[in-house]
């Protein structure tokens, strides 16, 4: 006798590095929590961002999506996550039909109590709001009992953009902050994984700190919860609750 599935969460990430710098956190701490959590990588950022390996000379394509993937994959795992690559490109990142009824087909498959995706403006990174319109609108569509008839339908998992690298730029304003204190180590071990950035490996350790003095005073700074490390969201949707506390 089997018991109930696993609740299960979605991250839809524009590249094979961004679920990590933005929502790792998020990711790890869900995974403890018993929730299966599960990354899309719409691309591997083979081309905008792979600088490191595109300049050590006798540099392919393929050769830099074969290292983004094995750098996205000891991540993800590192999270205690499952990752699948949908290899559509970036720099310009381009998304069909057939591209949007995979996600579809991803989000009846898992189930997700949640979403995690982009913000929905960036002028510094236009993969980044596709990969968001893509993930809103496949959302849309796995709820429609009109869609392949007979499958189970999706109910209405919240959406939370995460942090985007200049928020104000992005009109990116976090109406969420949660404590990854407990499980920063694991975030840190998967940031440590993408070696084809480690420029940013320090700076999303300052983020993090940064938004955890922000909890932190959220909650009170008398609190008796120490919290050292956060992450910020920015919600969709409203939030439908019974209490306010």
């Amino acid at each position: 006798m089997t018991g109930a599935p696993s609740p299960a969460g979605l991250v839809v990430s524009a590249h094979s590095a961004d679920f990590v710098w933005r929502a790792g956190g998020a990711i790890a701490l869900h995974a403890r929590q018993g929730y299966a959590m599960h990354i899309v990588c719409l691309s591997f950022g083979e081309r905008g961002e792979s600088a490191k390996l595109w300049r050590q000379g006798n540099m392919t394509e393929d050769k830099v999506k074969a290292a983004r993937r094995e750098e996205a994959e000891a991540a993800a795992a590192a999270l205690g996550a499952s990752v699948e690559f949908f290899d559509i490109g970036d720099y310009p990142m381009r998304a069909d039909k057939e591209t949007l009824f995979r996600l579809v087909e991803v989000y009846r498959r898992v189930q997700p109590e949640f979403v995690l995706t982009h913000s929905l403006k960036d002028p510094y990174n236009y993969d980044h709001p596709l990969a968001t319109d893509l993930a809103q609108e496949a959302r849309i569509i796995a709820q429609a009992e009109g869609h392949n008839p007979g499958e189970t339908i999706v109910g209405a998992p919240p959406v939370y953009c995460f942090e985007p690298h200049q928020p104000e730029q992005c009109q990116w304003r976090p109406d969420v902050l949660l404590d990854i204190t407990e499980v920063w180590d694991d975030k840190y071990r998967a940031i440590q994984c993408m070696a084809g950035q480690e420029h940013l490996w320090e700076y999303y350790t300052r983020v993090a700190l940064q938004r955890g003095v922000q909890a932190k005073r959220n909650i009170g700074i008398t609190a008796k919860k120490n919290i050292q490390y956060a992450e910020g969201y920015q919600s969709i949707f409203p939030r439908v609750t019974e209490n306010l506390a």
